[in-house]
């Protein structure tokens, strides 16, 4: 049989494929016409369940060369010399809305890297912003369904998402962000990105450290008015997509320059803001950024499905070197995102082509829905064994990481100043970028009961009076 013959999945050639098999002309369909069961079954299960956040997105495949030596603070081989090399995957998405939602919604843009390194899979798994409108993971599900549809209208409501911020301070830093003229982004190239959360090092010396990751845009940074956004997204919900496969088809491949802000472990305790706070910045004048090296993509997936429906980020996939923090967000998300991908696509995930470490897998997992890999053959499943199964290798554990403290549920608001980064944001910007700022949150207000309104700009005020007061005034 040639490639050219049409089959089932079970290579059985196909005899029809445009009429279905009835008894008689106009008679009922038969059950035995095989080739129609398959397609019809098959049909129903295409798709796979949606991610509930970051569910449109867009990627393509690139290389990451290390351009400077930061061996001092991380022993991890993706960085072990100038002029290294490592394949990468970039997908990028919108945060709250649906598959089929427009690529130009004001919304905070996911970026999300995988290196395919020497030494296992790293998924840098951030967003095109520093900072999250939340830093207990007891809480992101609350947000994310605040953002989401009415559950009795089926369409979005501004109330619910003021309602839940007149009791959520601790998002103004990020919703000055959103709301701002850098709150839409001109399509993935014209942004930067963040691994948003801190992360550790540790050098061959077990010197440790506290890192956070910059991915900045060697395109510029372009943005879109509200305006403009709302056009593109009744022309081409697809915008953002579109220009980045397109862009790499003309060969104008994106870059963007990793670099990192870098803190001696012992500098975690003492710093002025807690440094495991997701809704905090560290000043770039005490911890200037320092390079390492340029992310470009330079190839587009060959099925979209496969490779960027399918690949799967887990931040808890960290290669010797690079470490976890006590983050909170990241300590959750450590099991939220390999679980949701379990859910989503399989026990197997990893295994798939673009989710699979270029160096190999080699554990005592088997078995699982859908594996599809040889299942390890006749290898056995256990450890310790007696027939030379791999082992641990206790040379590349993580330096010991001390922790004391009562356990309990410990208040995240109490004495914690949600206010002031959000007011140093608003006030080095141009009275042209406040005006824009202000504008658009009271947009979104005026549609909200005046004492809900009023209760928010009560918070806008705390960051910054005039912030407060411009917003109040917009909304007569």
């Amino acid at each position: 049989m040639n490639d050219k013959t049409l089959t089932t999945a079970g290579g059985h050639p196909v005899t029809e494929n445009q009429h279905t098999l009835t008894a008689g002309e106009r008679g009922p369909a038969l059950l035995q016409d095989f080739n129609l069961i398959e397609k019809l079954a098959h049909f129903n299960r295409e798709k796979v369940p949606e991610r509930i956040v970051h569910a449109k997105g867009s990627g393509a495949y690139g290389t990451f060369t290390v351009t400077h030596d930061i061996s001092k603070y991380t022993r991890a081989s993706v960085f072990s010399e100038i002029g290294k090399k490592t394949d990468t995957f970039l997908r990028f998405s919108t945060v709250a809305g649906e598959k089929g939602s427009a690529d130009t919604e004001r919304d905070p843009r996911g970026f999300a890297v995988k290196f395919y390194t020497d030494e296992g899979i790293w998924d840098v798994v951030g967003n095109n912003t520093p900072v999250f409108f939340e830093r207990d993971p007891m809480k992101f599900p609350d947000f994310v369904h605040s953002q989401k549809r009415d559950p009795q209208t089926g369409y979005k409501n501004p109330f619910r998402m003021w309602d839940y911020w007149q009791n959520a301070p601790q998002a103004l830093h990020q919703m000055t962000i959103l709301f701002s003229d850098r709150g839409i982004p001109d399509g993935y190239r014209f942004m930067n990105g963040f691994g948003s959360h801190t992360f550790r090092f540790w050098n061959k010396n077990d010197e440790r450290f506290w890192v956070k990751f910059h991915f900045k845009s060697d395109q510029g940074i372009k943005c879109l008015t509200g305006e403009e956004a709302a056009k593109i997204a009744g022309e081409d919900p697809d915008y953002a997509g579109r220009d980045l496969f397109e862009a790499i088809e003309r060969k104008e491949f994106p870059r963007w320059n990793l670099k990192i802000q870098v803190m001696p472990e012992g500098d975690g305790d003492n710093y002025k803001v807690n440094p495991f706070d997701l809704t905090k910045v560290w000043s770039h004048k005490d911890y200037p950024l320092i390079d390492v090296g340029v992310l470009e993509l330079n190839r587009n997936p060959e099925n979209y499905f496969a490779e960027v429906e399918q690949a799967a980020f887990s931040p808890s996939n960290l290669p010797p070197g690079i470490g976890a923090s006590p983050d909170k967000m990241l300590q959750a998300r450590l099991f939220a995102y390999p679980d949701a991908q379990r859910y989503r696509i399989g026990a197997n995930f990893q295994a798939l082509p673009v989710n699979r470490p270029r160096n190999g897998a080699n554990n005592y997992q088997r078995d699982g829905a859908l594996r599809f890999d040889g299942n390890h053959g006749a290898k056995d499943n256990y450890e310790p064994n007696g027939f030379g199964g791999p082992v641990p290798d206790p040379t590349v554990k993580e330096p010991v990481l001390n922790i004391s403290g009562d356990a309990r549920r410990y208040d995240g608001l109490r004495g914690n100043d949600d206010f002031s980064q959000a007011g140093e944001l608003y006030n080095i910007m141009s009275e042209k970028q406040k005006e824009s700022l202000t504008a658009t949150i009271a947009g979104t207000m005026k549609c909200i009961p005046k004492d809900l309104a009023l209760r928010n700009i009560e918070h806008f005020k705390k960051c910054d009076p005039d912030y407060g007061n411009r917003i109040e005034k917009k909304l007569g």
